[in-house]
């Protein structure tokens, strides 16, 4: 049995695993116990329900996801070079889920946001305030590029594609788990320069979409 004092993280441990894995109706509290190994009394002292293991489960797993994604968005490299570090570890993460369970485990975030949000509150609001924060992560780049001359877009348009290419991502994610084939994803680059209203390139042409964006 583990010490209560690593009991409320061996449950958001357990939420995280089993909720990426299967519908969240389908899992109850005694399940989540088994696989954190701590007893039922054990899990209503750390959290008063389901729900609120759940949105602690949604904190943990954004605060990972938030600092993957801004590692890349912050980081070095014309915005065409960082958006597509974006895409490419997107894909690895359903690529690695595939060859670890033999399943592409898609999104946390949407998979829940399909299944609980229009009978949870709670979760729905969560949920929406992670898609816009998402949605701001790639926004706050795309804006100062245009500010920089380096992406010739009207200012005015830049909200809207960061909102498509979240979208987009979520979307190519889901399929991606329909058809359990991480290779949907493929297509993200490639959507995503129609978005900036940048022409299509294959995998070898992306310097030259870089200085097409400065042009």
């Amino acid at each position: 049995m583990p010490r209560t004092s690593d009991g409320r993280e061996r449950l958001i441990e357990a939420g995280v695993e089993l909720f990426s894995q299967r519908p969240y109706g389908s899992i109850g509290v005694a399940e989540l116990c088994a696989r954190a190994g701590v007893n039922k009394g054990s899990f209503y002292y750390f959290f008063p329900s389901k729900e609120a293991l759940a949105l602690a489960v949604i904190d943990r797993h954004w605060a990972w996801q938030q600092g993957v994604w801004a590692e890349i968005l912050n980081g070095p490299g014309t915005i065409l070079e960082r958006l597509r570090a974006l895409f490419a570890a997107t894909a690895q993460m359903q690529i690695d889920a595939r060859t670890g369970t033999g399943w592409v485990a898609g999104c946390l975030f949407g998979n829940l946001a399909l299944e609980v949000s229009s009978q949870n509150e709670p979760v729905r609001m969560r949920l929406q305030e992670i898609f816009d924060e998402q949605i701001e992560l790639i926004r706050a780049p795309l804006a100062a590029a245009v500010e920089s001359g380096e992406l010739q877009r009207p200012a005015e348009d830049v909200d809207g594609a960061a909102k498509a290419i979240v979208a987009q991502v979520e979307g190519l994610v889901l399929f991606a788990k329909l058809f359990n084939d991480p290779a949907h994803l493929d297509s993200l680059w490639q959507n995503s320069l129609r978005l900036l209203g940048l022409e299509p390139v294959n995998a070898a042409g992306m310097a030259n979409a870089a200085a097409m964006a400065k042009e």
